[in-house]
């Protein structure tokens, strides 16, 4: 079926046009042809090929002059999406040894400031201990990625990133003297660890290609250059982590990809010491580790994919030491777990809806898990600081119901709920209904959709949908709430989540029918529930819009080569769209640890074969398109900026259509846009404005 035009490209100014340079490579005696390598700056991370530069730059001032006409609708947008926003927000304070901690928002500005006051003072005597606001002057991009204080309360170890290439830069405050300690380290990822005394910290260092490798440990007064390594990965495909076990004594040190994981364990009383390793690492095997009350409790998926905890004695953590408290069960994925001084804490998932259970320490073992009444909602730990506890704090929230913070008292079972986001400009539950529904895919699957609508706004006479989903990594995607969301919602639009395979809504092995040679049945997920929610009448052919981000995108890209008469639009964030080619390239950071989700095509000929036949990049061709936004990040070292750069260009010139594409490139940012809450907010309206255009003039409002 040919599609009709629906966002027309202007007659003027004309879309940029890349040049093609002719390009081949041959693997497994196959040549590709990418005319628009040369996108990919040979300088990179630095980006400063004038040819690129300025390429990026005509698609930026192409994407301003076909918005420009739609600046009223962008202003009304935003205005709407401003006036949900509580400008003054804080945070439900919480405890932290002596202090009682607190962020807040003041009215205007784009970042936040962190205060405390001594925990049987007063909120009014708060002390500022990081201004965000000071932090950003005079940068286009702020943000911060660890804020630790040091046991004994004196000061503030922080790690900001200026530029969106997560980079982070460390820097430590003295909170008695509100002065800075002549300390600077570089090139670090956003997570800090104190030792127990409070004379030093842990931090992860990455390589010049972003890969997070080497934990090292400072002393406050040495030369960082003289840091000691405390843990060093050799191999390229492993990323390095560091967290704190909420006894708050021991450091944990991560090495894994995206089905392997190991763990090394040092006491924080002794820095200096040497890590012990838990279990060797075996491909496959992931585990996770906290510790509490002299055990190690150590979350594997040893015996069965959706995991069982074990525990271990802290001198001797080692496999052979295991003992099973939490064993698996059928149909109940376990994905998450949190040591506290009385009882154990479970994050788990059943039929697909997340469920929070509290496990008493004693021999029985006693547990209860926490009720909630929706049909579809999600549900997670919040910001719980302290060990030695009786009340735990969570976070709720549905596709109608605000996020909402909520203590929990384990003993009573009784809830208080301290904090349900605002909505200033007014929100009334009532007016929208939710609904988790199934659609049978293809192969005879039933994938979960969740979706929402507005009862008195929504047309079934002529149903307008949009349509989400991501399906990668084992990430699920919850049924979250969305103020901006209502700017559609209040449209007229009803907007639904595919919980499509190759996330983990349904346990690890919908995730594993998404990943290698699985990888279509995502694709194929989107689709069949786009036209099971046709024939069920919330949508028609050609009255869809869709939208996804980083690995959503390569999901939107194939989804619009796949089937591009069923979209309205299409808007891709930061998408990973040239699969193919960035496999290929074992020098990018993230290609090594990326090989076990996607494939090795270097290697394998089938997975070479298996990628090639659904990379979006790769898979354009001379056929009708939806119109499509696109965006970009010139420091993203997630999704470089190349990738959505030459899915542009490459469409452009093989598309049979007139539908605009648009690409933009934010210039100071990075994976996730701009920085600021209000920077943000205006590059949700512009999307908006853009899908709902390609709907108008009945859509427009």
């Amino acid at each position: 079926m040919a599609q009709t035009t629906r966002l027309p490209a202007p007659a003027d100014p004309q879309p940029p046009q890349a040049a093609r340079r002719p390009h081949r490579t041959t693997h497994h005696g196959q040549t590709l042809e990418d005319d628009y390598a040369w996108l990919k700056d040979p300088a990179y991370p630095e980006v400063t090929d004038p040819d690129v530069l300025a390429y990026l730059e005509a698609e930026n001032r192409y994407f301003e002059a076909v918005m420009a006409p739609h600046a009223p609708l962008v202003e009304t947008l935003y205005e709407e999406m401003k006036g949900r926003l509580k400008e003054d927000d804080a945070a439900v304070p919480w405890r932290d040894g002596a202090w009682m901690y607190q962020w807040r928002f003041e009215v205007g500005a784009q970042y936040l400031r962190w205060y405390r006051w001594p925990a049987d003072g007063d909120a009014g005597d708060a002390q500022c201990i990081l201004d965000e606001v000071a932090l950003s002057e005079g940068n286009a991009f702020f943000r911060l990625g660890a804020l630790a204080v040091s046991p004994d309360g004196r000061r503030a170890a922080y790690a900001c990133d200026f530029n969106g290439d997560e980079r982070f830069t460390v820097q430590v405050r003295d909170l008695d003297t509100d002065t800075l300690h002549d300390l600077t380290i570089e090139g670090t990822v956003g997570r800090l660890v104190w030792d127990a005394a409070g004379d030093g910290f842990f931090y992860v260092e990455v390589t010049e290609n972003w890969r997070p490798y080497r934990v090292r440990y400072h002393r406050l007064g040495d030369d960082p250059a003289a840091d000691r390594t405390v843990y060093e990965e050799k191999d390229g495909a492993f990323f390095v982590g560091i967290d704190r076990t909420r006894s708050r004594r021991f450091l944990v040190i991560t090495a894994g990809d995206h089905v392997t994981q190991e763990a090394r364990v040092l006491r924080l009383d002794a820095p200096d010491g040497e890590p012990v390793l838990v279990a060797p690492r075996r491909r496959g095997h992931e585990y996770y580790v906290d510790h509490g009350e002299g055990r190690f409790f150590i979350r594997t998926n040893d015996r069965d994919a959706d995991f069982r905890i074990v525990a271990a004695p802290e001198d001797h953590p080692q496999e052979v030491h295991w003992r099973e408290l939490v064993p698996a069960e059928p149909g109940l994925y376990i994905t998450g777990h949190a040591v506290f001084k009385r009882f154990l804490v479970l994050e788990e998932r059943v039929d697909g809806l997340d469920q929070i259970r509290i496990r008493f320490h004693g021999e029985d073992g006693e547990s209860h898990r926490i009720a909630f009444d929706e049909e579809a909602y999600a549900a997670e730990l919040g910001r719980n600081a302290e060990y030695d506890v009786d009340t735990i704090r969570f976070v709720y929230e549905s596709m109608v119901t605000p996020d909402s913070i909520v203590d929990y008292s384990v003993d009573t079972r009784t809830r208080q709920v301290r904090k349900v986001r605002a909505i200033p400009s007014g929100y009334d539950p009532a007016l929208y209904e939710t609904r988790r529904l199934h659609a049978r895919a293809r192969d005879g699957a039933m994938v979960p959709v969740s979706l929402v609508y507005r009862k008195d706004r929504y047309n079934a006479d002529a149903p307008r949908l949009h349509l989400t989903g991501y399906g990668a990594y084992g990430l699920g995607t919850p049924p979250f709430f969305s103020p901006a969301r209502l700017s559609l919602l209040d449209r007229g639009f009803a907007v639904a989540i595919a919980h499509i395979r190759g996330g983990d809504e349904l346990g690890r092995a919908w995730y594993l029918a998404g990943k290698l040679n699985r990888r279509t049945n995502t694709f194929n997920d989107f689709e069949d529930a786009a036209r099971a929610l046709i024939k069920a009448g919330w949508a028609r052919d050609g009255r869809i819009s869709i939208s996804g981000g980083s690995a959503g995108g390569t999901l939107i890209g194939a989804a619009v080569n796949q089937a591009p008469d069923l979209w309205r639009a299409a808007v891709l964030h930061v998408p990973f769209v040239d699969v193919l080619n960035t496999m290929l390239d074992a020098e990018l950071p993230l290609t090594p640890i990326e090989w076990p989700e996607w494939g090795n095509p270097i290697d394998d000929a089938r997975a070479f074969a298996t990628i090639r036949a659904y990379s979006p990049y790769d898979q354009i061709r001379a056929q009708a398109y939806p119109p499509m936004l696109v965006t970009a990040g010139i420091s993203d070292p997630r999704v470089t900026y190349w990738e959505p750069a030459k899915w542009t260009a490459k469409l452009r010139a093989l598309k049979a259509d007139d539908n605009a594409v648009l690409l933009k490139t934010n210039m100071d940012a990075g994976h996730g846009g701009k920085s600021g809450r209000y920077e943000r907010l205006r590059e949700s309206a512009e999307e908006y404005a853009f899908i709902l255009t390609a709907f108008a003039p009945e859509a427009s409002g």
